[in-house]
């Protein structure tokens, strides 16, 4: 497959070629005929791409806040690491596609084989698109034609939103792509429509779709037109789909509009607001969120959980089907906004002519290739390599941002040769595979675990898989690297522990490994190292202040992400059990409670373990402190001594002779460390840098955790 992507950094538009994504469940994987450019968007992103870093900051301001606040806890070196990288990711462009079926994903059974579809997938020649986000086309409307439903959405759920009636009057300020639908979309409502814009030539299409016009760069008055064009008595209604960092559009509504008066955000606008002219005519203001309901709730787009239709008529869904049924049926004409066209392998003059050419509406990208051509599952990024016998061949599975920002790179830094990256979708395995020097980048995940020049097999993905990859990888007498958790249920952890037990019956055993790279950090192997000589308890406090996360992210979906005591807690509770030297004999857990009008999540929680020598400690996992305060803090009691750790920068010893303090430049969590210590076991045939006993009690101890918390 090839799919177009946005260099954010540097700026710029290229085709870059990926293994074809697979259906999955509640997906369907589609055959790309047609993609529309949204103009208004895609200049956006292509524009900021383009942009040096003091305009990118400008332009986000409430980033840059979040930028010195983790400069504050992480360090500056850290985040600068952080920021760069993020911008180092392009971004896929395109969200209007038209396409027919290829394959169905279990649960899409909605759909088959051939259909003709709508979704919001990427400008790319394969597209996964999840069932919720799909519709049928009718036979007479063609697939240019089509390509206009999503970005008519957006306008009608505005539309939707402002709930006009018949004989009503409206505004639609800013006559672009989305402008030019809404308008049609409000005519079809039986209202009056005034559209405002500079550009007379948008004006003189909204003319045609029966819109009376003001042009302010002639020196029109808005106000004073939208007055006279509601008969002296104040529209009913605004719909602002221009884009501008003006608070005009936003004013003007205001003070045009009769008493109680709607106004609906479509576009982006500068929002200084003047409570006088909406306190004294009492007027609504809302903003219009893209397409509809369901959009960003996983529950609807990723699990497929369709809201009932007597509750919720208008879903992003049933929005695309009736913008389908418009044009079926002749009341929405789409044909005079097509500008231009190119062929699909000409995207970036597509993108060239967006940035220069600003009266530009609808850009049409065509794709004529084969389609059985397009569906390779493995893409090769560099010359196959003949292994040294011994050496770690690697094979990662996941692409994730993790993976790419820290644990890729501490494996490059360790010397592993990299074979395949494996992805569900495709592309983030081309994006990090090729700048990492992977030889391929495939979406067959099996053929990687089974592919016999790799010995070792790294797993970054959601956490759910992780039991199931790690089992397979085991069977195939693979060595594993899995980032934590090792499984989210006891009955997973039996399974994965049954396959190791099996493994190690081989000539030539496998080694297993989780990522608890927080005992290998530099800092912490020097609390180690002082505390070996002690033999008496030690008393240890733990606080993580880990931010709040919305309670519907997967990683707070017990059955995806196991939670966040399983998925991360589960770092401090090895960290605690590598400090102590000790097996952990006793756990107890306590979460904040629920209130009449919060539910709880179980991140905000302690955690007491005892230890066999005797020792105890309690890790506090707050999802709700301050930003700015250290985000991990580690202490130790003992002997009349005292070790405290902020963050992995700054270590400080109290009572320690010849011992007062060891600060970094730099945040080190151990990653390069651990990657480095797992991959020299390999070479040399060492035992792994943490015994199977331990990972596998720490898995254990972290399940009972959750499992407490959740009885509460």
């Amino acid at each position: 497959m090839k799919q177009v992507l946005q260099d954010m950094a540097k700026g710029g538009s290229a085709i870059v070629e990926a293994p074809a994504p697979q259906a999955t469940k509640n997906n369907v994987v589609i055959n790309t005929t047609t993609t529309l450019i949204s103009a208004g968007t895609e200049r956006m992103l292509v524009d900021f791409g383009k942009a040096n870093l003091i305009d990118k900051a400008r332009s986000q301001p409430d980033k840059v806040k979040m930028v010195l606040e983790k400069v504050q806890t992480d360090g500056l070196m850290t985040t600068v690491d952080a920021v760069r990288s993020k911008l180092a990711q392009p971004l896929p462009l395109g969200y209007c596609n038209v396409g027919v079926i290829d394959s169905v994903g279990k649960g899409a059974d909605h759909f088959k084989v051939g259909d003709r579809v709508v979704s919001n997938g990427p400008h790319a020649d394969v597209v996964r698109v999840a069932k919720n986000l799909v519709a049928k086309i009718p036979d007479n409307v063609t697939d240019e034609e089509a390509s206009f439903t999503v970005v008519a959405s957006i306008g009608l759920q505005g539309i939707r939103l402002a709930k006009p009636t018949m004989g009503e009057c409206f505004v639609v300020t800013g006559v672009g792509l989305i402008g030019l639908l809404t308008v049609q979309m409000l005519r079809a409502h039986g209202c009056r429509v005034l559209a405002i814009d500079f550009d007379q030539s948008k004006l003189e299409l909204a003319k045609q779709f029966g819109a009376e016009t003001c042009n302010p760069g002639k020196g029109e008055d808005p106000v004073a037109v939208g007055m006279a064009f509601s008969r002296g008595i104040g529209v009913d209604g605004v719909i602002i789909t221009a884009s501008t960092k003006s608070n005009d559009p936003v004013t003007q509504a205001a003070r045009m509009s009769r008493k109680r008066g709607r106004i609906i955000l479509v576009g982006v606008t500068g929002l200084e607001l003047s409570r006088a002219d909406f306190y004294e005519k009492e007027l609504t203001f809302q903003v219009s969120c893209s397409y509809g309901p369901g959009r960003y709730d996983p529950s609807y787009e990723e699990q497929g959980n369709d809201y009932p239709l007597a509750f919720v008529r208008w879903t992003e869904q049933r929005n695309f089907e009736a913008i389908l049924d418009m044009m079926s049926g002749g009341q929405l004409n789409v044909k005079p906004l097509v500008t231009h066209r190119f062929k699909f392998e000409n995207a970036s003059d597509a993108y060239e002519l967006l940035t220069t050419d600003k009266s530009a509406l609808g850009i049409l990208l065509q794709y004529e290739s084969i389609p059985q051509d397009r569906h390779e599952t493995t893409v090769r990024m560099l010359p196959a390599v003949r292994y040294q016998a011994g050496e770690p061949v690697v094979g990662f599975i996941g692409a994730g941002n993790y993976a790419s920002r820290m644990l890729i790179p501490a494996f490059k830094k360790a010397g592993a040769k990299f074979h395949s990256i494996a992805t569900s979708g495709g592309i983030n395995g081309v994006i990090h595979g090729e700048k990492a020097g992977f030889s391929e980048a495939t979406t067959d995940t099996q053929a990687l675990i089974e592919n016999s020049s790799i010995n070792t097999i790294a797993i970054v993905t959601r956490h759910n898989s992780h039991a199931y990859f790690v089992k397979e990888a085991l069977k195939a007498g693979k060595n594993v690297f899995v980032e934590k958790p090792l499984a989210i249920t006891h009955e997973e952890l039996a399974e994965v522990e049954a396959a190791y037990n099996e493994a190690l019956k081989a000539d030539k055993p496998p080694k297993l490994m989780v990522g608890f790279n927080r005992r290998f950090s530099p800092q912490v192997q020097k609390m180690k190292a002082l505390l070996e000589p002690i033999k008496e308890p030690k008393s240890f406090i733990m606080t993580m202040n880990v931010g709040s996360i919305p309670a519907d992210h997967w990683t707070q979906d017990n059955n995806v992400g196991g939670g966040r005591i399983i998925g991360e807690a589960c770092h401090f509770i090895d960290l605690m059990r590598y400090l102590a030297g000790s097996e952990i004999v006793s756990v107890q857990a306590r979460r904040m409670g629920d209130t009449d009008s919060v539910e709880i999540t179980e991140d905000k929680a302690a955690i007491i373990l005892g230890f066999a020598d005797g020792s105890f400690g309690t890790i506090h996992y707050f999802a709700n402190g301050a930003a700015s305060f250290p985000k991990e803090r580690v202490e130790v009691f003992v002997a009349g001594k005292v070790l405290q750790l902020d963050n992995f920068v700054k270590l400080k010893g109290f009572g320690w002779k010849g011992f007062k303090k060891f600060n970094l430049w730099k945040q080190d969590k151990g990653q390069n460390n651990c990657s480095k210590l797992f991959l020299d076991s390999i070479k040399n045939g060492s035992v792994a840098p943490i015994t199977a006993a331990e990972i596998f009690e720490v898995a254990s101890v972290s399940i009972n955790v959750a499992e407490q918390l959740r009885k509460q």
